[in-house]
């Protein structure tokens, strides 16, 4: 019977440290993934996945010391994951044009997640480099670029939608494609000059 009670009080204690870390981080945790994810859907989506997960790990007893920190990057992994799902097929958006004339997508420039643990490093790092270059923009830029070239959405739905012309919405994109540009470039040239080098 003892071992019933302490069981008991264990699944008590962890429910309460569960839902203390629930109520404290939920604020932040969702600013920060909706200044990631346009599509409040799927930012919600995320807000789930990442406390459904905490009461997982909680369950399974594995010790989560710094809880705040864990469900930060518990949510940057689901943001990456539903990055990835989303084909580069569904964007609209304008593509890149190389020196060369060739056309270019935002997949075309990240090195491949399947050539090795090198090209998987560089993909996450400049991944997190878009991510942090996006949170710098300012919010109508990040909202109108992610719901563009990530969601795939028409100009003229998003002109709808926020009441603005389809010319307000283009110079958006253009700025926020200039600083993405400029800021992504130098992380860029490092990758592919040490790419360069070891050949």
């Amino acid at each position: 019977m003892d071992a019933a009670l302490r069981k008991q009080w264990r699944m008590t204690e962890q429910d309460q440290r569960i839902s203390e870390a629930i109520d404290r981080e939920r604020p932040r945790l969702r600013n920060f993934i909706r200044r990631r994810v346009a599509n409040p859907s799927d930012a919600e989506d995320i807000l789930q996945e990442v406390f459904y997960e905490l009461v997982e790990a909680y369950r399974l007893t594995q010790p989560i010391e710094q809880v705040g920190a864990w469900l930060f990057r518990v949510a940057r992994n689901r943001i990456t994951d539903l990055f990835r799902k989303k084909k580069p097929e569904e964007s609209t958006n304008d593509p890149i044009v190389a020196e060369d004339g060739e056309f270019l997508s935002l997949e075309d420039l990240l090195p491949s997640p399947d050539a090795g643990p090198e090209a998987a490093y560089a993909r996450t790092i400049l991944l997190e480099e878009l991510e942090d270059a996006l949170d710098e923009l300012p919010p109508e830029q990040r909202e109108v670029f992610l719901a563009h070239e990530i969601e795939g959405r028409s100009f003229k739905d998003l002109a709808a939608e926020a009441g603005l012309s389809v010319n307000t919405l283009l110079s958006r994109k253009h700025y926020a494609v200039i600083h993405l540009r400029e800021r992504l470039r130098n992380v860029y040239d490092e990758f592919t000059k040490a790419g360069g080098q070891e050949k």
